[in-house]
Protein backbone atom coordinates (compact mmCIF):
# COMPACT_ATOMS: atom_id res chain seq x y z
CA UNK A 1 0.00 0.00 0.00
CA UNK A 2 1.44 3.35 -1.06
CA UNK A 3 2.19 5.69 1.80
CA UNK A 4 0.92 9.26 1.83
CA UNK A 5 3.32 12.17 1.57
CA UNK A 6 2.82 12.97 5.26
CA UNK A 7 3.57 9.37 6.27
CA UNK A 8 6.76 9.34 4.20
CA UNK A 9 7.77 12.73 5.59
CA UNK A 10 7.41 11.38 9.13
CA UNK A 11 9.52 8.30 8.31
CA UNK A 12 12.28 10.05 6.37
CA UNK A 13 12.59 13.04 8.70
CA UNK A 14 12.89 10.67 11.68
CA UNK A 15 15.52 8.62 9.81
CA UNK A 16 17.54 11.80 9.22
CA UNK A 17 17.84 12.56 12.93
CA UNK A 18 20.93 10.36 13.25
CA UNK A 19 22.94 12.77 11.13
CA UNK A 20 24.55 15.25 13.52
CA UNK A 21 25.83 17.55 10.79
CA UNK A 22 22.74 19.68 11.22
CA UNK A 23 22.65 20.54 14.91
CA UNK A 24 19.45 21.46 16.75
CA UNK A 25 19.28 24.94 18.18
CA UNK A 26 17.13 23.84 21.11
CA UNK A 27 14.56 26.57 20.55
CA UNK A 28 11.26 26.76 22.39
CA UNK A 29 8.54 24.90 20.55
CA UNK A 30 6.08 27.20 18.77
CA UNK A 31 3.36 26.03 16.41
CA UNK A 32 1.83 28.91 14.50
CA UNK A 33 -0.74 26.66 12.86
CA UNK A 34 -2.73 26.87 16.08
CA UNK A 35 -2.60 30.65 16.23
CA UNK A 36 -3.13 31.46 12.57
CA UNK A 37 0.37 32.89 12.01
CA UNK A 38 3.23 31.86 9.74
CA UNK A 39 6.21 29.69 10.65
CA UNK A 40 6.73 26.99 13.26
CA UNK A 41 10.00 26.33 15.03
CA UNK A 42 9.37 22.59 15.34
CA UNK A 43 7.77 20.22 12.88
CA UNK A 44 8.33 17.12 10.79
CA UNK A 45 11.76 17.37 9.25
CA UNK A 46 12.62 20.83 10.59
CA UNK A 47 15.96 21.30 12.35
CA UNK A 48 18.00 24.32 13.30
CA UNK A 49 21.64 24.96 12.45
CA UNK A 50 23.94 27.88 13.17
CA UNK A 51 25.65 29.81 10.40
CA UNK A 52 29.28 30.99 10.88
CA UNK A 53 28.02 34.49 11.70
CA UNK A 54 25.81 33.15 14.51
CA UNK A 55 22.48 33.21 12.70
CA UNK A 56 20.09 30.34 13.43
CA UNK A 57 18.85 28.77 10.19
CA UNK A 58 15.79 26.51 10.00
CA UNK A 59 16.29 23.63 7.57
CA UNK A 60 14.13 20.90 6.11
CA UNK A 61 16.16 17.86 7.17
CA UNK A 62 15.17 14.65 5.41
CA UNK A 63 16.48 11.57 3.66
CA UNK A 64 15.60 11.12 0.02
CA UNK A 65 15.13 7.45 0.96
CA UNK A 66 16.00 5.12 3.82
CA UNK A 67 16.44 2.16 1.46
CA UNK A 68 20.12 1.22 1.27
CA UNK A 69 22.14 -1.45 -0.50
CA UNK A 70 24.85 -1.35 2.20
CA UNK A 71 24.67 -3.32 5.44
CA UNK A 72 26.67 -1.13 7.86
CA UNK A 73 26.26 -2.67 11.32
CA UNK A 74 25.82 0.68 13.13
CA UNK A 75 23.17 2.08 10.74
CA UNK A 76 19.44 1.84 11.42
CA UNK A 77 18.80 1.97 7.66
CA UNK A 78 21.14 -0.88 6.73
CA UNK A 79 19.87 -3.37 4.16
CA UNK A 80 19.21 -6.10 6.77
CA UNK A 81 17.20 -3.79 9.07
CA UNK A 82 13.46 -4.31 9.36
CA UNK A 83 12.59 -0.60 9.66
CA UNK A 84 9.68 0.80 7.69
CA UNK A 85 10.96 2.01 4.32
CA UNK A 86 9.97 5.05 2.30
CA UNK A 87 11.20 7.13 -0.61
CA UNK A 88 10.66 10.57 -2.07
CA UNK A 89 10.85 11.32 -5.76
CA UNK A 90 12.96 14.22 -6.99
CA UNK A 91 9.82 16.24 -7.69
CA UNK A 92 8.44 15.61 -4.19
CA UNK A 93 11.59 16.84 -2.44
CA UNK A 94 11.59 19.95 -4.62
CA UNK A 95 7.90 20.57 -3.90
CA UNK A 96 8.30 20.05 -0.14
CA UNK A 97 11.26 22.43 0.02
CA UNK A 98 9.48 25.17 -1.89
CA UNK A 99 6.21 24.81 0.01
CA UNK A 100 7.93 24.78 3.42
CA UNK A 101 9.91 27.82 2.33
CA UNK A 102 6.85 29.73 1.09
CA UNK A 103 5.16 29.12 4.43
CA UNK A 104 8.18 30.58 6.23
CA UNK A 105 8.90 27.28 8.01
CA UNK A 106 12.45 26.93 6.68
CA UNK A 107 15.34 28.79 5.12
CA UNK A 108 16.97 25.87 3.40
CA UNK A 109 17.35 22.14 2.79
CA UNK A 110 19.53 19.47 4.41
CA UNK A 111 19.35 16.38 2.21
CA UNK A 112 20.91 12.97 2.75
CA UNK A 113 19.99 9.51 1.48
CA UNK A 114 20.48 5.82 1.72
CA UNK A 115 22.24 4.36 -1.32
CA UNK A 116 19.83 2.93 -3.89
CA UNK A 117 20.87 0.96 -7.00
CA UNK A 118 24.36 2.51 -6.95
CA UNK A 119 26.31 5.43 -5.57
CA UNK A 120 26.19 7.25 -8.91
CA UNK A 121 22.43 6.81 -9.29
CA UNK A 122 21.78 8.15 -5.78
CA UNK A 123 24.13 11.10 -6.19
CA UNK A 124 22.62 11.92 -9.57
CA UNK A 125 19.14 12.10 -8.03
CA UNK A 126 20.40 14.44 -5.30
CA UNK A 127 22.10 16.67 -7.87
CA UNK A 128 18.84 16.82 -9.85
CA UNK A 129 17.04 18.06 -6.74
CA UNK A 130 19.58 20.80 -6.11
CA UNK A 131 19.66 21.78 -9.80
CA UNK A 132 15.85 21.96 -10.01
CA UNK A 133 15.72 24.19 -6.94
CA UNK A 134 18.47 26.53 -8.10
CA UNK A 135 17.88 26.71 -11.85
CA UNK A 136 14.20 25.98 -12.47
CA UNK A 137 12.77 27.62 -9.34
CA UNK A 138 15.52 30.16 -8.66
CA UNK A 139 15.73 29.00 -5.04
CA UNK A 140 18.17 31.17 -3.10
CA UNK A 141 18.00 29.38 0.27
CA UNK A 142 20.70 27.28 1.94
CA UNK A 143 21.33 23.78 0.57
CA UNK A 144 23.46 21.16 2.33
CA UNK A 145 23.94 17.84 0.50
CA UNK A 146 25.47 14.69 1.97
CA UNK A 147 27.78 13.42 -0.76
CA UNK A 148 28.04 9.74 -1.60
CA UNK A 149 31.76 8.84 -1.28
CA UNK A 150 31.81 6.24 -4.07
CA UNK A 151 30.02 8.53 -6.54
CA UNK A 152 31.68 9.87 -9.68
CA UNK A 153 33.89 12.96 -9.11
CA UNK A 154 31.95 14.65 -11.92
CA UNK A 155 28.69 14.27 -9.98
CA UNK A 156 30.32 15.59 -6.80
CA UNK A 157 31.57 18.58 -8.79
CA UNK A 158 28.10 19.23 -10.21
CA UNK A 159 26.64 19.11 -6.70
CA UNK A 160 29.17 21.71 -5.60
CA UNK A 161 27.84 24.27 -8.07
CA UNK A 162 24.36 24.12 -6.52
CA UNK A 163 24.97 23.32 -2.83
CA UNK A 164 26.23 25.72 -0.16
CA UNK A 165 27.89 22.88 1.73
CA UNK A 166 28.82 19.29 0.94
CA UNK A 167 29.68 16.71 3.55
CA UNK A 168 31.19 13.26 3.22
CA UNK A 169 30.95 11.13 6.35
CA UNK A 170 34.15 9.49 7.53
CA UNK A 171 31.80 7.32 9.67
CA UNK A 172 34.29 5.93 12.22
CA UNK A 173 37.61 7.26 13.57
CA UNK A 174 39.74 4.31 12.44
CA UNK A 175 40.02 2.30 9.25
CA UNK A 176 40.00 -0.88 11.30
CA UNK A 177 36.67 0.00 12.88
CA UNK A 178 35.09 0.92 9.56
CA UNK A 179 36.33 -2.24 7.87
CA UNK A 180 34.92 -4.36 10.69
CA UNK A 181 31.52 -2.68 10.95
CA UNK A 182 31.00 -1.51 7.36
CA UNK A 183 33.01 -3.91 5.15
CA UNK A 184 31.39 -2.61 1.94
CA UNK A 185 32.83 0.88 2.45
CA UNK A 186 36.41 1.77 1.59
CA UNK A 187 38.12 4.30 3.91
CA UNK A 188 40.66 5.17 1.21
CA UNK A 189 37.86 6.04 -1.23
CA UNK A 190 36.19 8.29 1.36
CA UNK A 191 39.44 10.20 1.93
CA UNK A 192 40.05 10.38 -1.81
CA UNK A 193 36.64 11.99 -2.33
CA UNK A 194 37.32 14.48 0.45
CA UNK A 195 40.70 15.35 -1.04
CA UNK A 196 39.28 15.85 -4.54
CA UNK A 197 36.57 18.09 -3.13
CA UNK A 198 39.13 20.19 -1.28
CA UNK A 199 41.12 20.71 -4.49
CA UNK A 200 37.98 21.81 -6.34
CA UNK A 201 37.04 24.24 -3.54
CA UNK A 202 40.53 25.77 -3.55
CA UNK A 203 40.55 26.03 -7.35
CA UNK A 204 37.19 27.82 -7.32
CA UNK A 205 38.49 30.32 -4.76
CA UNK A 206 41.33 31.38 -7.04
CA UNK A 207 40.33 34.43 -9.14
CA UNK A 208 40.50 33.94 -12.91
CA UNK A 209 43.12 35.87 -14.88
CA UNK A 210 40.56 37.55 -17.13
CA UNK A 211 37.74 38.59 -14.78
CA UNK A 212 39.39 38.31 -11.34
CA UNK A 213 36.12 36.76 -10.19
CA UNK A 214 35.80 33.59 -8.14
CA UNK A 215 33.41 30.75 -8.95
CA UNK A 216 30.56 29.95 -6.62
CA UNK A 217 31.49 26.43 -5.53
CA UNK A 218 30.49 25.05 -2.11
CA UNK A 219 30.90 28.47 -0.43
CA UNK A 220 30.28 26.98 3.04
CA UNK A 221 32.98 24.32 2.51
CA UNK A 222 32.82 20.65 3.43
CA UNK A 223 32.26 18.84 6.73
CA UNK A 224 32.16 15.28 8.01
CA UNK A 225 30.81 13.18 10.86
CA UNK A 226 32.20 10.46 13.12
CA UNK A 227 30.22 8.03 15.23
CA UNK A 228 31.50 7.93 18.81
CA UNK A 229 31.29 4.78 20.91
CA UNK A 230 30.49 2.21 18.19
CA UNK A 231 34.05 0.89 18.21
CA UNK A 232 36.88 0.82 20.75
CA UNK A 233 38.56 4.08 19.69
CA UNK A 234 39.28 6.36 22.66
CA UNK A 235 39.01 10.14 22.70
CA UNK A 236 42.71 10.62 21.94
CA UNK A 237 42.36 8.56 18.75
CA UNK A 238 39.14 10.38 17.77
CA UNK A 239 40.68 13.83 18.24
CA UNK A 240 43.82 12.77 16.42
CA UNK A 241 41.72 11.68 13.44
CA UNK A 242 39.85 15.00 13.55
CA UNK A 243 43.12 16.96 13.56
CA UNK A 244 44.34 15.07 10.48
CA UNK A 245 41.02 15.69 8.71
CA UNK A 246 41.14 19.42 9.44
CA UNK A 247 44.74 19.64 8.28
CA UNK A 248 44.51 17.43 5.21
CA UNK A 249 41.11 18.35 3.80
CA UNK A 250 40.41 21.87 5.05
CA UNK A 251 37.15 20.86 6.72
CA UNK A 252 34.89 23.51 8.19
CA UNK A 253 33.62 21.15 10.86
CA UNK A 254 33.92 17.63 12.20
CA UNK A 255 30.69 16.50 13.87
CA UNK A 256 30.61 13.86 16.62
CA UNK A 257 27.56 11.63 16.98
CA UNK A 258 27.21 9.42 20.04
CA UNK A 259 26.37 5.86 19.01
CA UNK A 260 22.79 4.90 19.74
CA UNK A 261 21.89 1.20 20.08
CA UNK A 262 19.59 0.02 17.29
CA UNK A 263 17.12 -2.87 17.00
CA UNK A 264 18.50 -6.27 15.96
CA UNK A 265 22.03 -4.92 16.33
CA UNK A 266 25.18 -6.81 15.44
CA UNK A 267 27.01 -8.58 18.26
CA UNK A 268 30.04 -6.46 17.31
CA UNK A 269 28.30 -3.34 18.64
CA UNK A 270 28.18 -2.26 22.29
CA UNK A 271 24.96 -2.96 24.19
CA UNK A 272 24.72 0.50 25.72
CA UNK A 273 25.32 3.94 24.28
CA UNK A 274 28.19 6.14 25.50
CA UNK A 275 27.30 9.03 27.83
CA UNK A 276 26.20 12.12 25.91
CA UNK A 277 28.69 14.09 28.01
CA UNK A 278 31.46 12.33 26.09
CA UNK A 279 30.14 13.78 22.84
CA UNK A 280 29.98 17.22 24.50
CA UNK A 281 33.56 16.99 25.77
CA UNK A 282 34.77 16.05 22.29
CA UNK A 283 33.17 19.17 20.86
CA UNK A 284 34.85 21.27 23.58
CA UNK A 285 38.23 19.67 22.86
CA UNK A 286 37.69 20.17 19.13
CA UNK A 287 37.09 23.89 19.82
CA UNK A 288 40.30 24.13 21.87
CA UNK A 289 42.27 22.65 18.99
CA UNK A 290 40.71 24.87 16.33
CA UNK A 291 40.42 28.23 18.08
CA UNK A 292 42.50 28.23 21.28
CA UNK A 293 45.90 27.03 20.11
CA UNK A 294 45.92 23.71 21.99
CA UNK A 295 47.59 20.63 20.58
CA UNK A 296 45.82 17.28 20.70
CA UNK A 297 48.58 15.84 22.88
CA UNK A 298 48.12 18.68 25.39
CA UNK A 299 44.37 18.12 25.62
CA UNK A 300 44.66 14.39 26.22
CA UNK A 301 47.84 14.28 28.30
CA UNK A 302 47.55 12.69 31.74
CA UNK A 303 44.06 11.42 30.90
CA UNK A 304 43.59 7.74 31.81
CA UNK A 305 43.14 5.45 28.82
CA UNK A 306 43.13 8.44 26.48
CA UNK A 307 39.61 9.44 27.55
CA UNK A 308 38.58 13.01 28.33
CA UNK A 309 37.45 13.88 31.84
CA UNK A 310 33.65 13.73 31.93
CA UNK A 311 33.42 15.80 35.12
CA UNK A 312 35.45 18.80 33.95
CA UNK A 313 35.71 20.61 30.64
CA UNK A 314 39.01 19.92 28.79
CA UNK A 315 40.52 23.38 29.35
CA UNK A 316 39.90 23.28 33.10
CA UNK A 317 41.23 19.72 33.31
CA UNK A 318 44.40 20.83 31.47
CA UNK A 319 44.85 23.85 33.75
CA UNK A 320 44.60 21.74 36.90
CA UNK A 321 47.33 19.42 35.59
CA UNK A 322 49.51 22.41 34.57
CA UNK A 323 49.16 24.61 37.65
CA UNK A 324 52.79 25.70 37.33
CA UNK A 325 51.71 27.91 34.39
CA UNK A 326 49.29 29.87 36.55
CA UNK A 327 48.29 32.41 37.76
CA UNK A 328 48.24 34.52 34.59
CA UNK A 329 48.45 38.31 34.84
CA UNK A 330 45.41 39.65 33.00
CA UNK A 331 47.09 43.01 32.42
CA UNK A 332 50.32 41.76 30.86
CA UNK A 333 49.86 38.22 29.49
CA UNK A 334 49.98 37.47 25.78
CA UNK A 335 46.80 36.50 23.94
CA UNK A 336 47.97 32.88 23.58
CA UNK A 337 48.19 32.46 27.36
CA UNK A 338 44.96 34.31 28.08
CA UNK A 339 43.17 31.83 25.83
CA UNK A 340 44.36 29.02 28.09
CA UNK A 341 42.76 30.47 31.22
CA UNK A 342 39.64 28.50 32.25
CA UNK A 343 36.59 30.70 31.91
CA UNK A 344 38.02 33.00 29.23
CA UNK A 345 36.61 32.58 25.74
CA UNK A 346 37.82 34.23 22.55
CA UNK A 347 35.30 37.06 22.88
CA UNK A 348 36.33 37.79 26.47
CA UNK A 349 40.03 37.71 25.56
CA UNK A 350 39.43 40.20 22.75
CA UNK A 351 37.61 42.42 25.23
CA UNK A 352 40.47 42.19 27.73
CA UNK A 353 43.10 43.08 25.12
CA UNK A 354 41.04 46.06 24.00
CA UNK A 355 40.19 47.34 27.50
CA UNK A 356 43.65 47.04 29.05
CA UNK A 357 45.04 49.54 26.55
CA UNK A 358 43.18 52.20 28.51
CA UNK A 359 43.33 50.98 32.13
CA UNK A 360 44.53 48.23 34.41
CA UNK A 361 41.79 45.66 34.81
CA UNK A 362 40.29 44.42 38.07
CA UNK A 363 38.13 41.37 38.79
CA UNK A 364 34.96 43.43 38.52
CA UNK A 365 36.03 44.47 35.02
CA UNK A 366 36.09 40.80 34.03
CA UNK A 367 32.57 40.42 35.38
CA UNK A 368 31.48 43.22 33.04
CA UNK A 369 32.83 41.13 30.17
CA UNK A 370 30.47 38.33 31.28
CA UNK A 371 33.32 36.21 32.63
CA UNK A 372 32.58 33.73 35.45
CA UNK A 373 34.58 35.10 38.37
CA UNK A 374 34.18 31.86 40.31
CA UNK A 375 35.85 29.92 37.52
CA UNK A 376 38.58 32.38 36.59
CA UNK A 377 39.72 33.80 39.94
CA UNK A 378 41.91 30.82 40.85
CA UNK A 379 43.99 31.25 37.71
CA UNK A 380 44.51 35.01 37.26
CA UNK A 381 46.18 38.04 38.77
CA UNK A 382 44.43 41.38 38.30
CA UNK A 383 44.75 44.84 39.78
CA UNK A 384 43.86 44.37 43.44
CA UNK A 385 43.58 40.56 43.25
CA UNK A 386 46.09 37.74 43.71
CA UNK A 387 44.94 34.15 44.26
CA UNK A 388 47.62 33.68 46.98
CA UNK A 389 47.55 29.96 47.83
CA UNK A 390 44.27 29.26 46.04
CA UNK A 391 46.01 27.75 43.01
CA UNK A 392 47.93 25.33 45.28
CA UNK A 393 44.94 24.01 47.21
CA UNK A 394 44.72 20.22 47.23
CA UNK A 395 40.94 20.38 46.89
CA UNK A 396 40.93 22.83 43.97
CA UNK A 397 39.47 20.23 41.63
CA UNK A 398 36.61 19.54 44.04
CA UNK A 399 35.73 23.24 43.97
CA UNK A 400 34.86 22.96 40.27
CA UNK A 401 33.18 19.56 40.18
CA UNK A 402 29.42 19.59 40.20
CA UNK A 403 28.09 18.64 43.60
CA UNK A 404 25.85 15.55 43.72
CA UNK A 405 22.19 16.32 44.29
CA UNK A 406 19.51 14.22 45.94
CA UNK A 407 16.75 13.63 43.40
CA UNK A 408 13.13 13.87 44.43
CA UNK A 409 10.72 11.04 43.63
CA UNK A 410 7.34 12.36 42.53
Amino acid sequence: MKKSLNERLAILSDAAKYDASCASSGTVKRDSSKSGGLGSTEGSGICHAYAPDGRCISLLKILMTNFCIYDCAYCINRSSSNVERARFSVEEVVWLTLEFYRRNYIEGLFLSSGIIRSSDYTMEEMVRIARELRVTHNFGGYIHLKSIPEASPLLIEQAGFYADRLSINIELPTDTGLTRLAPEKRPANIRKSMGELRLKIEAANDPTLQTKRRKRFVPAGQSTQMIVGADQANDKVILGTSARLYGSYGLRRVYYSAFSPIPDASKNLPLIKPPLMREHRLYQADWLYRFYGFGIEEITENQPDGMLDLKLDPKLAWALVNRHRFPVNINTAEREMLLRVPGLGTKAVNGILSARRHRRLRLEDLARLHVSIKKVQSFVVTEGWTPHRLIDRSDLRAMFEQKPEQLVLL
